[in-house]
């Protein structure tokens, strides 16, 4: 009996989400959306287990949000995997978040290629160890004439420091001649930062209850409405997504003006 309980739970939850998806496609999905997946080492830790425990969890999230953001209409998807700062941590849990893309990407980037996903990079891909560079490499390259979902990892990525190089960049083009400074504004400051010819995130989404930006895509970031959810980001999924989006299509977006 108790079998069948859960079972007409589970398709009357399964009901209810597939109502929902419908509802929000009648209103505008927001054409990008970033996340800042935080909280898989207190996932790790409720359950005594090591820190990594709560990446590779956390991994599977990723995959699962990737499906759902592409089915319902998201245009790109940003999410922050490992900062600049992230370098600070162990060495043993850096050297497994660098394995992760390798893993993830070598497993699922099959179904990225049929699902039409794009995969794309912002951050310090130099800097990466070789093994995480040719795994992003090749998703890149076997993913680039797609047109579907681009979904972007923000990788050894760091906001000051992406604003900074984008000034030496836009000086050294002064300079050149490239570019006449008095034709600088802001389209064209975007286009040197490495979400150029990117549209700026319509929704922030950030887990585990923490409720700062985190060095993640200041610029960027200006007139985007944030979410924040006290959910960990393994315990993350298709249904908290579609609350952050339902919560955003309540908005109202005035970028600065009056309506």
């Amino acid at each position: 009996m108790f079998d069948k309980m859960k079972l007409w739970k589970s398709q009357n939850s399964s009901s209810d989400l597939r109502e929902r998806v419908e509802k929000i496609k009648e209103l505008q999905i927001p054409e990008h959306v970033a996340i800042i997946m935080d909280g898989n080492g207190r996932w790790a830790k409720k359950r005594a287990l090591p820190r990594v425990a709560g990446h590779h969890e956390g991994m599977k999230v990723v995959r699962k949000i990737t499906r759902f953001a592409s089915d319902i209409g998201v245009k790109t998807l940003t999410l922050y995997a490992f900062s600049t700062e992230n370098w600070k941590r162990p060495k043993m849990e850096v050297d497994f978040l660098m394995k992760l893309p390798e893993e993830f990407l070598g497993t699922f980037l099959p179904e990225l290629v049929e699902e039409n996903v794009q995969v794309r990079m912002i951050g310090y891909f130099d800097h990466l160890p070789a093994h995480t560079r040719n795994a992003v490499s090749k998703a890149m390259e076997e993913t680039k004439n797609n047109t579907g979902l681009v979904l972007n990892f923000a990788l050894n990525y760091g906001s000051r420091a992406e604003i900074l190089e984008a000034v030496k960049h836009v000086l050294n083009d002064c300079k050149s001649g490239i570019m006449d400074e008095n034709e600088l504004n802001e389209e064209k400051f975007s286009s040197y930062l490495m979400t150029g010819g990117l549209q700026d995130p319509d929704l922030l989404i950030r887990t585990s209850g923490e409720i700062r930006l985190s060095n993640f895509m200041l610029w960027q970031l200006a007139y985007t409405e944030f979410w924040f959810t006290d959910v960990l980001w393994p315990d993350f999924n298709e249904e908290q997504m579609l609350e952050a989006i339902e919560v955003f299509q309540s908005r109202q977006r005035r970028f600065g003006g009056v309506q």
